[in-house]
């Protein structure tokens, strides 16, 4: 992508049988979540269909709100649009909904029951009359006129508990709103070598959808029903030649995390998405660590499925903001049913966020302290919106709160006293391949992290590059995507700086704190004392079993110590570092 920063535009491209597809595009990052962190920008894409009657599919939030309403004027007149289908409501698209209905006051919202809820509270303090029309079962469906018989598709999940999807039988679009995306921008409309796209399409399944596999697998058996020509999803390109391909693997990765030994049952309300949006990043660290998440809004869930959860899981983190110095009411009764269900020796974790206090914090702390329980990270505490490096920190607490789950796994299953097998003799043999030790310093921003790698080793001449494996549930995976750069440190025989790299960090620790740096020219961090450096592109990676390999090009480098020696790891058995 270019340093300089396009400006948003709406890309307009006419699709087949009366349909249109509207993408605003940004090149920039919007907003401070997980699943933009990749920095590729994004497309909001939107649908209008020009019948006997008119509709419009998904109008975007405010940052496109007048480019999106000039590019829409070109092609119909306002006032003559009958519905806009609104797949899922947050008040991000409250403005640009504001600006279609100042134009067009005769327009009908068609939206879930759970998403008219939140409309209500936008027009609470606005002089506006909307029209509302609800889709709360799967037989109900839209009459456009000379055959799009619209038929909506309910899909609710924890995440957006208003979702429907909506499939049009004439053109055969399956518009799947936060189905099948990608956080990617980009002048390609369809999916045409769609592999292009399959580590964004993976990472933003991992983000999105992995804390609800249960959601997702509803929502594709309901979904399979429908011959789609392509997918229309709300963000990144249409599918017209991976469709089949990309729903095995929702269908695949859903009921992998799905059926996983342990679980987290994670607890929160959001006042104005800040708690929300930290809870997504303690989930998506738990989720890679290869440990099932159970997210529970519970302004939204029974309080009889907040129990059932609790008994269910292994470990439980509640996240709460601050309303009035304390708790909202339903983060209260959660609370309740936790100290009366949750076993003592289940793990447990406490964050929210806050404006000026943070009372409800410390009492969720004393509370669960008091009631004997143990903490898998310290508790975190966001004041305002979340910043890039507490993302990161809440990413590293949740994966710190799986490993120490899986910790007490082992410890309570059984040893088994057996003769050394056929895998024993293999995996000693397979400790016998030595590695260079390096330290590997990424960055995103002004997101810096490090670890200390051994499965590192030269792959090509021409260009000059090297392969780093990088275990799923590290802290820095989320910084070695395609397109990422970062410092290859190799060390010296006996440096100091292995023990540094080897010891534990708390969740958000500045790993390079103590140590003499500069800044590569990639904007990586160099270690004064390694004895060589590298700086590399990612060029592509590979999902093997429990890690990615990494594939980097080597941009320049440099040795610091002509006559030292590498360090090398030694190990005796080929099941752990």
């Amino acid at each position: 992508m270019s340093s300089l920063i396009k400006p948003r535009d709406v890309q307009v491209v006419y699709l087949d049988h009366q349909t249109t597809l509207l993408r605003s595009r940004t090149w920039d990052r919007l907003k401070f979540e997980v699943e933009y962190s990749l920095q590729k920008g994004t497309t909001a894409n939107s649908f209008l269909i020009k019948s006997d009657k008119v509709a419009l599919i998904d109008p975007p939030g405010e940052s496109f709100t007048d480019n999106y309403i000039k590019a829409l004027q070109d092609r119909v007149d306002l006032k003559s649009i009958d519905y806009v289908i609104v797949h899922h409501f947050n008040p991000n698209r409250g403005a640009t909904l504001k600006a279609l209905l100042n134009l067009a006051p005769q327009l009908t919202i068609v939206c879930s029951k759970a998403a008219k809820l939140a409309l209500d509270k936008l027009w609470q303090e606005e002089d506006i009359e909307v029209n509302v029309q609800l889709v709360n079962r799967s037989d109900l469906d839209l009459d456009l006129g000379q055959g799009h018989h619209l038929q909506f598709i309910p899909t609710p999940t924890p995440r957006w508990p208003d979702g429907i999807c909506t499939y049009d039988p004439l053109s055969q679009i399956l518009f799947t709103d936060k189905f099948f995306g990608a956080h990617v921008c980009g002048d390609q409309v369809f999916d045409e070598g769609w592999k292009l796209y399959s580590e964004d399409r993976r990472y933003y399944y991992d983000c999105l959808h992995a804390t609800q596999p249960r959601q997702v697998l509803t929502a594709l058996e309901r979904m399979q029903d429908k011959p789609a020509r392509y997918y229309a999803p709300g963000h990144g390109p249409l599918l017209r030649y991976g469709k089949q391909e990309l729903t095995q693997l929702y269908r695949h990765w859903s009921e992998k995390q799905s059926g996983q030994e342990l679980s987290v049952a994670l607890i929160y309300a959001s006042a104005y998405g800040n708690t929300g949006t930290l809870a997504q990043a303690i989930a998506h660290g738990i989720t890679k660590s290869s440990v099932g998440v159970e997210l529970i809004d519970c302004e939204l869930v029974d309080p009889a499925e907040i129990q059932t959860q609790v008994e269910k899981c292994d470990g439980f983190i509640i996240g709460s903001p601050t309303l009035a110095g304390h708790p909202p009411t339903q983060v209260q009764t959660a609370l309740g049913i936790v100290l009366s269900t949750a076993a003592k020796t289940k793990l447990a974790g406490v964050f929210g966020s806050f404006g000026w206090s943070g009372e409800a914090i410390d009492i969720l702390q004393s509370k669960l302290e008091d009631a004997g329980y143990q903490f898998g990270f310290e508790p975190i505490r966001v004041k305002f919106t979340p910043t890039d490096g507490i993302l990161q920190q809440c990413e590293e607490a949740g994966i710190d709160f799986a490993g120490q789950l899986k910790k007490d796994l082992k410890r309570r299953t059984p040893k088994r006293s057996v003769n050394v097998s056929s895998s024993d003799r293999t995996a000693q043999a397979v400790g016998r391949i030595v590695g260079s030790l390096c330290v590997v310093s990424a960055h995103r921003g002004d997101l810096h992290s490090g670890m200390l790698a051994s499965w590192v080793s030269q792959a090509t001449f021409n260009p000059p590059g090297l392969t780093v494996a990088v275990a799923k549930d590290r802290a820095m995976e989320s910084l070695t995507h395609s397109g990422d750069r970062f410092v290859l440190n190799i060390l010296p025989e006996n440096s100091p700086l292995i023990r540094q790299f080897t010891r534990k960090f708390a969740p958000g620790e500045d790993r390079f704190a103590g140590l003499e740096t500069e800044i590569a020219e990639n904007g990586g961090k160099i270690l004064k004392e390694a004895l060589a450096y590298l700086e590399c592109t990612v060029g592509d990676r590979m999902e093997c079993g429990d890690h990615w390999m990494v594939y980097a090009t080597v941009e320049s480098g440099k040795v610091f110590d002509r006559t030292g020696v590498t360090a090398v790891h030694h190990r005796k058995t080929g099941s752990y570092y």
